[in-house]
């Protein structure tokens, strides 16, 4: 009979139990978020350029953001440099060598949550066939109901600092810059 009654508790005290959360998925919103980069020029020059309408899925646990997940790709030739010039020397033989269907990918493969909206998310950043661990230092910068399109959503922003060379794209190097300050913000919708 004890045994029985332990039993009981055990399977009331489960039941009774708060529901622990998944991970929900949320999907990026393409025109509000964008990849910014920048590398010194010859000591003259910042040179600033972008990516941006990429797509990718946060799953993302607000009770435990470790438990969270994010995963983008993006056709390398969407980098808008601003000059047509240097677009075409970028995905030309000294850099990229870019074919239309060439993708930059990352997942990630681990968060540490640094504070209340801060988190160092690493993963494997795959660029011009080169697959190598990046880690962002992120923050969250807001999550609730949008108040357009009346649905949750979540907004982010990460920086990191990636050698060019690492990725066989380090051309001209150290004359310009092979470290390339990337700056990350991207806003995710609640998938459906």
């Amino acid at each position: 009979m004890k045994n029985l009654l332990t039993a009981a508790a055990v399977v009331a005290t489960a039941f009774a139990a708060p529901a622990i959360a998944a991970p929900e998925a949320y999907v990026l919103d393409a025109s509000h978020s964008q990849i910014v980069f920048s590398y010194n020029h010859l000591g003259y020059s910042t040179t600033w350029s972008m990516f941006s309408g990429f797509e990718g899925e946060i799953a993302f646990d607000q009770e435990d953001p470790a438990a969270s997940s994010v995963s983008v790709s993006f056709p390398v030739r969407t980098m808008l440099t601003g000059w047509e010039g240097r677009f075409e020397h970028f995905m030309g033989e000294d850099f990229f060598a870019a074919a239309e269907d060439e993708m930059v990918t990352f997942t990630s493969t681990g968060i540490e949550v640094t504070g209340d909206t801060t988190a160092l998310i690493t993963g494997d950043l795959t660029l011009n066939g080169v697959t190598k661990p990046v880690v962002l230092d992120a923050k969250m910068n807001q999550v609730g109901d949008h108040p357009m399109a009346g649905k949750p959503w979540a907004g982010f922003d990460a920086t990191t600092t990636v050698l060019r060379s690492d990725f066989e794209v380090g051309s001209f190097a150290p004359f310009v810059s092979d470290e390339v300050e990337v700056m990350i913000s991207v806003e995710a919708m609640k998938a459906e």
